[in-house]
C-alpha cells in the first residue's frame, strides 16, 4: 500500500528524533533522563496527594455517618423512653414519691390510667399523707371515716363527703358540746348574765343527749335547772331536695342550721346561737355512720 507524504515526513522526523538523542552527548542524555524522573516524582506526589484527601474524604464521610446513626439511635431511644410507662421505667418507690407530691384530685386521676396505676395511686402509704392534710385544723373528724378496715382512700373521699353535708343529724349534737350565747337583741337582762357579753368568764355550755333532753354545767345561772327537750325537723320536696331543716328547743324559735369550712356547725335563732366545739381529737370520730346530704 503506497505512503502518503504526511507519513513520509513524519517518519522521518522521528528518525531524526531518535538519532538525536542517541548521537546527543552523554550530559544531554543525563540531563533527559533526570528531567523525566522528576516529572514521574511529581505525578506520583500528586497522586500521593489526591489519594490521601479522597481517604480523609472517606474518614469525614464515614465519621458523619456515624454520628448520624449515633444521633438518630439516641433520638430513638429518647423517644422510646419518652412512650414507657413511668411506672415500669421508674419504678414503685420513685412513682410512690412523685405522686406523694401532688394534690388529691390528680392523685385520684391517676386511678384511672391502669391496673398498675391503681395498685399504686390506692395505696395506703399515699392517702395516709392525704387524710393527714385534710383533716389538719378541721373541727370534726367523721366517724365514718374511722371505721376499722377501711382503706385510706375510702377515709379520704368519705371525709371530703361528710364535709360538703349541711345536714345536722342527732348523732352530731350528741357528739360535740356547744358554746351557748346570747345575741344583741336578746333581753338586756339576758346578756347581763351571759359570760360572752361580759368577757369575764368561760362561755356558757349546752350538752344534747340520745333521749331528746338538754343539759348545762352545773353552775350555770342561765340555765336554772329547767327541763329542756330539743327535736331536728327535716322536710323534702318530691325530688329529694331538702325544703327546710332546722332544730328547735321546747318551744323556742327554730334555729337555723349552717356548716363551717372547719367542718364545724353553727345552730341559731335572733335570740341565741350555739357553735360546736372543736374536737378532733375525740377517738372514733363523731357524727352519723352513714352518709347523709
Amino acid at each position: 500500500m503506497a505512503r502518503t507524504k504526511q507519513q513520509d515526513l513524519q517518519g522521518c522526523s522521528n528518525m531524526e528524533e531518535l538519532e538525536s538523542i542517541t548521537t546527543a552527548s552523554p550530559s544531554r542524555r543525563c540531563f533527559d533522563l533526570v528531567g523525566r524522573e522528576s516529572v514521574a516524582e511529581e505525578a506520583e506526589e500528586e497522586e500521593d496527594k489526591e489519594r490521601k484527601w479522597m481517604n480523609r474524604r472517606r474518614r469525614r464521610k464515614r465519621k458523619k455517618t456515624e454520628n448520624g446513626n449515633e444521633a438518630a439511635e439516641v433520638k430513638c431511644n429518647e423517644e422510646d423512653f419518652l412512650r414507657q410507662d413511668p411506672l415500669e421505667g421508674l419504678g414503685w418507690d420513685i412513682m410512690l414519691k412523685i405522686l406523694s407530691n401532688l394534690d388529691a384530685r390528680s392523685v385520684a386521676l391517676s386511678l384511672l390510667v391502669s391496673r398498675g396505676w391503681h395498685r399504686l395511686a390506692s395505696s395506703d402509704r399515699l392517702w395516709s399523707s392525704k387524710c393527714e392534710e385534710l383533716w389538719l385544723g378541721k373541727a370534726h373528724i367523721p366517724r365514718l371515716s374511722q371505721i376499722r378496715g377501711i382503706s385510706k382512700l375510702a377515709a379520704y373521699s368519705l371525709s371530703v363527703m361528710d364535709g360538703k353535708r349541711t345536714r345536722i343529724m342527732r348523732d352530731d349534737l350528741c357528739d360535740h358540746a356547744w358554746e351557748f350565747h346570747f345575741t344583741k337583741l336578746a333581753p338586756e337582762y339576758w346578756r347581763n348574765l351571759d359570760p360572752y357579753w361580759k368577757g369575764t368568764e368561760p362561755l356558757m355550755h349546752r350538752y344534747f343527749h340520745q333521749d331528746g333532753s338538754q343539759t348545762a354545767d352545773p353552775g350555770d345561772r342561765v340555765w336554772g335547772g329547767h327541763e329542756c327537750c330539743f327535736s331536728v325537723v327535716t322536710s323534702f320536696i318530691a325530688d329529694g331536695t331538702i325544703r327546710e331543716h332546722y332544730v328547735r328547743i321546747n318551744r323556742w324559735p327554730r334555729m337555723s342550721v349552717s356548716r363551717k369550712q372547719d367542718w364545724s356547725w353553727e345552730m341559731s335563732n335572733h335570740l341565741f346561737c350555739y357553735s360546736s366545739v372543736p374536737d378532733a381529737y375525740k377517738k372514733g370520730g363523731t357524727g352519723p355512720v352513714f352518709l347523709f346530704r
